[in-house]
């Protein structure tokens, strides 16, 4: 039973850029605030990933190490 999330407000969505892998059978990809460092290869695969945007909630970066 969820009683208290009804009235909680969608969180805003915005156009934001990410990285996607370019491997046929993987679907990874990650926020380009969150990219922990400049060469672009996938987490899970190692392949390459590729520049993209996609539609979905913000999220702020707060960490430490995040240089904007």
């Amino acid at each position: 039973m969820a009683f208290g999330r009804q009235n909680q407000e969608k969180a805003p969505e915005e156009e934001t850029s990410v990285w996607e892998c370019t491997a046929e059978g993987c679907n990874c990809w990650m926020r380009d605030n969150f990219k922990d460092k400049q060469v672009h290869t996938c987490p899970v695969c190692d392949s390459e990933m590729k520049r993209a945007t996609k539609t979905i909630q913000v999220v702020e970066n707060k960490s430490l190490y995040y240089n904007q």
